[in-house]
């Protein structure tokens, strides 16, 4: 049985476990009706000529299992779904070419959705591809059956991510690099301080064909900045999405890497302490911006108005488009992000459903196709808007997997249930020094 709930009236009112699940389902639609049927490719936003976003492709992965489990797709057709995305995942070009779909075992950020090639001259990104990793190992976790179908899962989701060349992707440095262009060579920034990256050097460590070394992940965390917000401890990411990524499919709770043994906590808890500073930056309100308080927070990479600066009542604003906002060091125009807090959810309920309540009632989608807008903006006045103020046009792929990979782990701890057992990440778990708890 399809668990659909129903709208029950006053849902705006009060978010409860069904509500969570209608929006999870809604949410789920977007890897429904937003793939291209004939080779799984997934669109990275709504807009008609978007092309493919191979971090989208890797979290509707993830979100197979869940939508079996929930009676979405039968198990079966799933694994053909699954079968048919990964098959041409591996059969797409591989080579130093401007015009292929990755290198080295690397994909592009942005592929055409109907060839499959790269587009917009983009990078050959790290972090991307091990999104999409990371939901290849999770249907392969998941499919353990012994039909056909699932046996082929298996064995092509392990091809796409020990084809990877980690320790090409460091450039002779011990730590992992943002990319790669043919035109250019290597991006000369890399993956060091904590941020997503810690899950890229999990899927580095455990892979059992290239493995990066474990001075790598000590590189990674030597310039780690660990710090007293509005008298919280933690360790700094503004962004909170940074905070939460990785969170998808690794149950970090009461497992330490020997920086969090050192400070007596565990990345589940500096997540947790990470959405309060988030919340708490939001109430403070500096910059003034209108919105902001208790139950009006989220600031992450999103969507915004645009590159614009304009006077908003005898103030000199600075508006941006697609940026990574943070708190509580900025940058920041006043744009907030549903989505983000939505994926909180299993760090700091007690604050996230109440905000979720609030954001219910502002018309800002969250009983309609895909669920809430992700992201808003109500010092940017926008005459076209019901509301008045700028709300985005689009959804994206990047941001709907956080929604529903975390209110399942909310609910029940499936996909972290699940992905105890995937053998690469307990290895690199492992290899980075994890231990305790269910390690």
């Amino acid at each position: 049985m399809i668990e659909v709930p129903s709208i029950a009236p006053g849902l705006e009112d009060a978010p409860s476990d069904q509500a969570f699940a209608r929006l999870q389902f809604s949410t789920l639609l977007y890897y429904l009706h937003c793939t291209n049927p004939d080779n799984g490719l997934v669109r990275d936003k709504t807009e008609e000529s978007a092309p493919a976003s191979i971090a989208a492709i890797g979290m509707a992965l993830a979100t197979i299992p869940i939508v079996v489990q929930r009676g979405v797709i039968i198990r079966k057709f799933a694994a053909k779904i699954t079968r048919r995305r990964l098959e041409f995942l591996m059969q797409c070009h591989q080579g130093p070419e401007p015009d292929a779909s990755g290198y080295k075992g690397f994909f592009y950020h942005f592929l055409d959705i109907e060839t499959g090639r790269r587009v917009w001259n983009c990078e050959l990104s790290t972090i991307d591809s091990a999104f999409l990793f990371a939901g290849a190992l999770t249907v392969a976790t998941f499919f353990d059956g012994d039909t056909a179908d699932e046996i082929r899962v298996r064995q092509l989701a392990a091809a796409l991510y020990e084809r990877a060349d980690w320790n090409w992707a460091r450039n002779h440095e011990a730590t992992l690099t943002h990319g790669w262009r043919p035109e250019s060579g290597f991006i000369p920034y890399r993956w060091r301080g904590y941020d997503e990256g810690l899950l890229l050097y999990i899927l580095g460590l455990g892979s059992p064909s290239h493995p990066l070394p474990p001075e790598s992940y000590a590189a990674y965390t030597e310039s780690y900045d660990w710090r007293n917000i509005f008298g919280r401890e933690l360790l700094y990411s503004g962004p909170l999405f940074t905070h939460q990524l990785s969170h998808m499919w690794i149950d970090f709770r009461g497992i330490n890497d020997e920086f969090m043994r050192e400070h007596g906590s565990d990345y589940f808890e500096n997540s947790r302490q990470a959405t309060f500073v988030q919340q708490e930056y939001a109430i403070r309100n500096p910059m003034q911006f209108e919105g902001y308080g208790e139950h009006c927070w989220g600031f992450t990479a999103s969507d915004g108005p645009g590159w614009v600066k304009a006077d908003v009542g005898g103030l000199s604003r600075e508006f941006f488009d697609y940026i990574a906002r943070g708190a509580p060091f900025g940058p920041d125009d006043g744009t907030v992000s549903p989505w983000v807090v939505v994926a909180s959810l299993p760090f700091a309920p007690e604050i996230v459903i109440p905000t979720v309540r609030n954001f219910a009632q502002m018309n800002l989608g969250m009983t309609r196709l895909y669920g809430f807008k992700p992201s808003f903006n109500q010092t940017f006045k926008d005459a076209t808007s019901q509301t008045g103020w700028w709300i985005s046009p689009y959804h994206f792929g990047i941001d709907q997997g956080p929604v529903a990979l975390m209110i399942e782990n909310y609910r029940t701890g499936f996909l972290w249930n699940l992905m105890r057992n995937c053998e690469p990440i307990v290895r690199g778990l492992r290899r980075a020094g994890f231990t305790g708890g269910w390690l």
